[in-house]
Parts: C-alpha cells; structure tokens; sequence
C-alpha cells in the first residue's frame, strides 16, 4: 500500500493527492504537522526526507521526495493508458518535462510568497511574487494559445497530462500569495477545466466546480 506522507496546506502535497485521485490508487495518508508543528524538521521525519521535504512517498521499498518526481513514477507505473505521461513522442515527453520543471519554479515562487504571508517564513517576498506574476503570465499565454490550437491542456493533446497536475495548484492559491488571478483569464479558464475532471479532490483554498 503506497503511503503519502502529506500536509493538507502544501500545493506539493495536493499535486501528489490528485494524481492519486485520478488514478484511483489505493493508498493512505500520513499526515505531517509542518505548522505550527514543524514535524517536517524532525529527525524522525528527516529519515525519510534529509531536507524536510514534503511530500514524501513510500512504495513497498521505494521512498520519493520532490512532487514532480513522485508525479512521474506514479503515471509511469500506475496509469497503463499512457495518456497523464506520454511518452509516445521524444517532443511530448520533452514538452511534458519542460513544464514539469517550470511548474517546480512556481512552487519556488508563489509557494514561497503564501508560506511567508501565511505561515511567517522569512525570504524575500517581493521578489517572489515578480517571479510568481511572471511564470504565471507565462502559463496563461501558453493555455491562450493551446485554447486555439489544441484542447485546452498545457502541453498539446486531448488530455491533460501531469505537467497540468504540476501547474495546477499554486497558479490556483497564487492570490494567498499576493498575486491577482483575474489578470490571468485563461489560466482561470483551464482551472475550470481541470476541477470538472471525475475524481476531483478539493482542497482548502481550491474548491470542487460548481454542478451545471
């Protein structure tokens, strides 16, 4: 049985949980205090993850750290359709990884900015959210444009694939850090999208679509 090692608050986390979701992987979750708590700095927690990282996943053996990374092994492994990380084409894969990275960068710019406005962690909390705006704004261009050409998704094709999962959280919570999200209409737009998905999971801050 897979165990997650998981904070509710943690976009990362919820990357993982969705995924889970709609793959519809048996699994448990092993809540983590990250705040006020701090159990993520524990030495029993650091075992597992010598950064206090979260989330954190077990496979019988196996034992993963960094969202993206746990993003790929579980579509690799679990999804037998190849459609969340297709690996048909060196230029999709290649696309899919590009975004995955830069979806990492969001979490290193809005998950900052809403760690510091919500939960007191010191940084430079403007420079994040420049950055934030900016990766955002990017993320929106390129749904502007696959809204034309494609379905909709961030990289191109009919389904949503795990660079969307990735994206997916912190442009949803980017306004607990600081950023206006209806400067981004189509990101907003694909938000839709994907919360419409079967299996959806809520999470506090990014709420199930409403019903038609």
């Amino acid at each position: 049985m897979i165990t997650l090692y998981d904070y509710e608050l943690s976009g990362d986390c919820y990357k993982v949980r969705l995924l889970l979701g709609w793959l519809d992987i048996p699994h448990v979750l092993r809540p983590i205090d990250f705040y006020p708590g701090r159990e993520h700095e524990s030495a029993g927690f650091r075992v597992l993850s010598p950064l206090g990282q979260l989330p954190v996943l077990q496979d019988a053996g196996l034992v993963l750290r960094e969202a993206e990374a746990i993003l790929v092994y579980l579509a690799s492994r679990y999804d037998a359709s190849g459609a969340w990380y297709p690996r048909d084409t060196p230029e999709r894969l290649g696309s899919v990884t590009m975004w995955l990275m830069f979806a990492a960068g969001l979490s290193g710019s809005v998950g900052k900015a809403r760690l510091h406005d919500a939960m007191f962690h010191d940084g430079d909390v403007e420079g994040c959210r420049e950055q934030a705006a900016l990766r955002l704004r990017i993320l929106d261009e390129q749904l502007w444009f696959s809204e034309r050409t494609a379905a909709g998704w961030v990289c191109d094709g009919e389904r949503p694939t795990i660079a969307d999962v990735a994206c997916f959280p912190y442009a949803m919570l980017c306004e607990e850090a600081g950023v206006v999200q209806s400067e981004y209409p189509a990101l907003r737009r694909w938000g839709d999208r994907l919360r419409q998905l079967p299996r959806f999971r809520p999470m506090p801050g990014i709420f199930a679509a409403p019903a038609p």
